[in-house]
């Protein structure tokens, strides 16, 4: 029995590599014989592009830069052999998993140390940034890694403003491209199809999330409007919004005015790069799961996606999860995780736990 083991982040208790060590463990204590292919899976979530860096094996770079507020932490990023492909992602350090509650403020925090990590990159060789655009703390059009990068933001009478001030967005007036123009051309991957633009916007729909009051969504809406005109004066391009520049506070929309660019959606991406597709025709058995499936999964999250192609090859899919929703989803088995209490100090240690008796009341035979 060939049993592929491919799950996604059990968002805010299980990483993706860990659940598929969970579970080939809990596997291998009733089917000793069964041969198990261990392949987590991303889709342009929070730490997409670690997983594909530790996927395909890549040297991993660390760079001492600054969070989301400015303040110093450690970052990192995967090269190719060849140096010339950078993966990151914009959560390793700009990420709003390391904000408390009460430190979420878009109008002070920026995508600045992001752009450290590309410089460092960049300086090393890289020309294509491969970009993971899940789980930013920021709303900032990019503007944060364009100031690392080395360009120069002005208020209206001409002075340098600094970063992880709340008044950067009211008083920005004039940006001062670079003297050294770097090369470099980015892919953005992304798990959400939002615009920039509209009422599934960045600002409304994201805003808040990241701490923005929804008294101040109007106006924080037009001073990126007005950003986003100054970018277009600036570079004499005018671009369309679409699909995916309201991912990460629009950060490809802001860079496309400055960069080539492409988006792409995550799964998808990832997929080919781990060559997914061969795993699937190799496997009697799938198992994927996410920490709550939903009507949102079937807009491009990677369980979703591989159970599509199960579906393609003839595969059964098992999907472990929590919630109700996905009862009605069309996978072979569903596997449904107990509730947690958050408010328990020991969640994560219970969310391992019951993943593991989940497996092991799985029975391939049924």
């Amino acid at each position: 029995m060939n049993v592929l083991i491919a799950p996604n982040a059990f968002k805010g208790t299980i990483e993706a590599e860990d659940a598929a060590e969970l579970i080939a463990n809990a596997i291998k204590t009733n089917y000793p014989k069964a041969v198990l292919s261990l392949s987590p899976i991303a889709d342009g979530g929070d730490g997409t592009c670690y997983l594909l860096g530790k996927s395909l094996r890549l040297k991993q770079y660390f760079k001492t830069c600054l969070d989301a507020l400015g303040r110093p932490t450690k970052g990192y990023y995967f090269l190719t052999e060849d140096k010339r492909t950078a993966y990151l992602d914009v959560s390793t350090v700009s990420g709003i998993k390391d904000l408390k509650d009460y430190e979420r403020n878009p109008w002070v925090s920026t995508t600045f140390g992001t752009g450290e990590l590309i410089l460092g990159a960049i300086e090393n060789g890289a020309t294509h940034i491969v970009l993971g655009l899940g789980g930013s703390a920021t709303v900032d059009l990019g503007l944060g890694i364009l100031g690392a990068l080395g360009y120069v933001f002005l208020d209206k009478s001409g002075r340098q403003l600094s970063f992880f001030s709340d008044n950067f967005l009211k008083e920005v007036a004039h940006i001062q491209k670079p003297i050294k123009k770097y090369d470099v051309h980015f892919t953005f991957l992304c798990d959400v199809e939002n615009t920039f633009y509209g009422e599934k916007g960045a600002v409304p729909v994201f805003g808040p999330q990241k701490g923005l009051l929804p008294v101040e969504i109007e106006l924080f809406e037009s001073l990126l409007t007005r950003l986003a005109k100054l970018f277009s004066e600036k570079t004499g391009k005018k671009i369309e919004d679409k699909d995916g520049f309201g991912a990460a506070g629009g950060i490809a929309f802001g860079l496309s005015f400055f960069f080539p660019i492409q988006i792409e959606r995550g799964a998808d991406w990832f997929f080919r790069q781990v060559g997914i597709d061969e795993k699937v025709k190799w496997a009697d058995f799938i198992l994927t799961g996410e920490g709550r499936y939903d009507a949102q999964s079937e807009g491009g999250k990677g369980s979703y996606e591989l159970l599509q192609m199960a579906k393609k090859y003839g595969k059964k899919c098992v999907l472990i999860t929590s919630g109700n929703e996905a009862l009605d989803a069309d996978f072979d088995r569903i596997l449904i995780l107990p509730e947690l209490d958050f408010s328990n100090d020991n969640f994560q240690q219970i969310a391992r736990q019951n993943l593991i008796e989940t497996i092991l009341n799985l029975d391939f035979k049924r």
